[in-house]
């Protein structure tokens, strides 16, 4: 995990968050698919060289993490601190991903503001006090309505039995807010996506909304009620509250106002309506703005089922990334599947990307471009001599494919859209290779020949410059390297540095660089069974 953003008074920051996790057990693919997804829209927003902060975070109050603790133990904060630090920190670093901030919901920080924050709704008569009964599945920890459940009163998430409880609770005036979230969603037409997300919510809303229990009575771990200490928050009024306290509601007001709202939302689509309609609303209530967008990703499925713990189909991510690495990891999943629909995991399928696209397409490509640098004019890239409109056709394909990736990558989070126009591009620089034919090129030892071959090997390593830049969010490690062989740090500086937006811009890598054919950047895969 790595602090890499800054914000500062007056300053305003592209504020992404992913939702933060339960720490009942370690983090899985799924968990993974929407962190990874986050750190590669942040990484390309500081490209653009925009300010950003990008938060992710752990939730771990509830009843889910007592039964959890219990079963193994020890206590709630005991189990949450050894799941955090040797099991999720650890993983967000492994994967490359470069979050700005880690929010605890067991902190100070965030639990004294989500006191004033109920404290002030209450205030403002916005909680009272009433009782509740009826069905409860303690996996979603969420109150569920007869009419969701599955035949047994199995939850459809879960699909396992929920529970009846009958207790004293607090309740918000969720019920008031409901022309007032029609009309929002009316005049921010984006504010829920992608579109089959926000048909659900609005369906949801008209139905009508009941009043929210946002207290527990009959279990003490939570962070207590300020006026009544006999009950603890709702875990979801508690969790959701991280997204203002971890950027300085309540503590540090030049944070917050340099930092808030929240640009994105990054939520699974079982959770949208804690994210879409209680989330608002409570904003709503406190006078706060709301954010830009919520937008719901699809599940991971193995076998027709949402991954998950509980229903034991869980894959550790450190068991691909072994295998195929962390950048093609980081690749593969934004890749195969469109952010915001369901999608299957497969063995079979990730091992056919990484060898056609990454190992065959882009692996080779650069590999095949640092050996003729070198085989021909010692390692120094040749100066552009006399470009014709084959290579016009390449630089008018960057300039496409970098415009149509800002756009899908940047504002509409088409990962897999973004990631295809890049290796689209990729797809025409191989086929620009094949037709121009170097190697027999080079066998034209005249001054023409000898320029002809320059033209066309520098053409070959300025796309790869570009595409470098281009993909660096999506695979920083890989684009790290292929910086280095290209020589391009010394005369254009860090990768990192470099914008999306100037990635077209044609010429940039001067003639001289010293090119190197470095270490393959994706190895051929081991045969796992062997």
């Amino acid at each position: 995990m790595a602090a890499t953003g800054s914000t500062a008074a007056g300053e305003s920051a592209f504020y992404v968050t992913t939702p933060i996790y339960y720490v009942n057990d370690a983090p899985h693919l799924g968990h993974a698919y929407t962190t990874v997804a986050g750190d590669v829209l942040t990484r390309w927003h500081r490209q653009r060289g925009e300010k950003v902060w990008y938060l992710t975070g752990t939730d771990e109050h509830g009843q889910k993490i007592m039964r959890t603790a219990d079963a193994n133990g020890v206590t709630p904060q005991q189990w949450c601190d050894r799941l955090v630090e040797e099991a999720w920190k650890p993983l967000w670093s492994h994967l490359s991903i470069a979050n700005d901030d880690f929010i605890r919901t067991t902190e100070p920080r965030h639990t004294e503001r989500v006191q004033e924050f109920v404290q002030d709704l209450y205030d403002k008569g916005e909680i009272y006090r009433g009782g509740y009964e009826g069905p409860y599945c303690v996996g979603c920890e969420e109150y569920k309505s007869p009419g969701d459940l599955l035949e047994g009163d199995l939850c459809p998430v879960h699909k396992r039995q929920v529970e009846w409880l009958k207790e004293e609770n607090y309740f918000f005036r969720l019920s008031d807010y409901g022309p007032r979230l029609l009309e929002f969603y009316e005049s921010h037409p984006d504010f829920v996506q992608p579109a089959s997300a926000r048909n659900e919510v609005l369906q949801f809303v008209r139905q009508g909304l009941q009043d929210l229990s946002i207290s527990r009575s009959t279990f003490d771990w939570g962070i207590p009620i300020p006026w009544d200490p006999k009950h603890v928050i709702y875990v979801w009024i508690d969790a959701l509250l991280n997204y203002a306290t971890a950027v300085g509601y309540g503590s540090d007001q030049a944070k917050f106002d340099a930092t808030w709202p929240a640009n994105v939302h990054l939520v699974g689509k079982d959770i949208l309506r804690f994210h879409a309609v209680i989330w608002p609303a409570m904003l709503m209530a406190n006078g706060l703005p709301l954010p830009g967008r919520v937008f719901a990703n699809g599940w991971l499925m193995v076998g027709g089922e949402k991954m998950s713990k509980s229903n034991l189909t869980g894959i550790s991510p450190r068991q691909l990334t072994e295998h195929f690495g962390v950048d093609a990891y980081r690749y593969y999943f934004l890749r195969a599947i469109p952010f915001g629909q369901d999608g299957s995991f497969s063995w079979e399928d990730f091992s056919a990307r990484y060898t056609s696209e990454l190992a065959n397409d882009f692996g080779n490509l650069a590999s095949r471009v640092a050996a003729m640098v070198g085989k021909y004019f010692d390692g120094a890239l040749p100066e552009l001599a006399a470009a014709g409109p084959a290579e016009q056709a390449v630089a008018d394909g960057l300039a496409e494919a970098a415009t149509r990736a800002d756009t899908l990558i940047g504002d509409n989070l088409d990962f897999a859209g973004g990631i295809a126009a890049i290796f689209d591009f990729v797809k025409q620089v191989n086929g620009y290779l094949t037709e121009q034919a170097p190697w027999k090129v080079a066998k034209d030892e005249s001054p023409q020949g000898r320029a002809r071959l320059a033209t066309i090997l520098y053409t070959a390593a300025e796309s790869l410059r570009a595409i470098a830049v281009l993909l660096n969010p999506v695979m920083p490690a890989t684009c790290a390297k292929l910086w280095a062989s290209l020589g391009a740090e010394p005369h254009l500086g860090p990768l990192a540095d470099q914008r999306v937006g100037d990635a077209a811009r044609w010429g940039q890598l001067p003639a001289g660089a010293q090119v190197t054919k470095g270490e393959i950047l994706f190895p051929r895969l081991e045969d796992p069974k062997s």
